[in-house]
């Protein structure tokens, strides 16, 4: 419940961080455009005011994800891999050794072996039902001039 609550205001604090630092202006030489006082907070205190809310939301975005990171890992407990596989029952003088084949036993008589596969003979269906037979018109007898 209480990995919940956390995820939900780090969630809340996340959302907040993104939009503090969208409303905040641009003073840096990005891409050789400098900042001018032409912007739409040009006045120290709010600029001021947008700075330390971003460092205090900062702070807290860091603290929430320490915090959910080990009440996640405490959650899990000591458990390990190893301690979900059964090692106990394995021998280990048996993981050395190559794997045991098989083999088929021979058929005693020919009527233990299996029959051999045969595919079903082909059948040609047509979707629209049977298709009337259609006769040929009967060759035209050649006209003498």
């Amino acid at each position: 419940m209480l990995l919940g609550i956390l995820l939900t205001v780090h969630v809340i604090v996340c959302i907040a961080l993104i939009a503090v630092v969208l409303l905040q202006r641009s003073e840096g030489g990005a891409l050789g455009m400098g900042g001018g006082n032409t912007g739409f907070m040009t006045a120290r205190g709010a600029g001021d005011l947008l700075t330390r809310t971003t460092w205090i939301l900062g702070t807290i975005f860091f603290v929430l994800s320490l915090a959910l990171t080990m009440l996640a890992g405490r959650e899990r407990g000591a458990a390990s891999v190893v301690d979900r596989i059964k090692v106990q029952g394995i021998d280990p003088n048996s993981l050395n050794q190559p794997p045991q084949q098989q083999q088929p036993a021979a058929p005693t008589s020919p009527s233990d072996a299996p029959a051999p596969l045969t595919a079903p003979t082909p059948q040609v269906r047509n979707p629209f039902g049977e298709a009337p037979v259609q006769q040929q018109p009967a060759p035209a007898a050649p006209s003498n001039p």
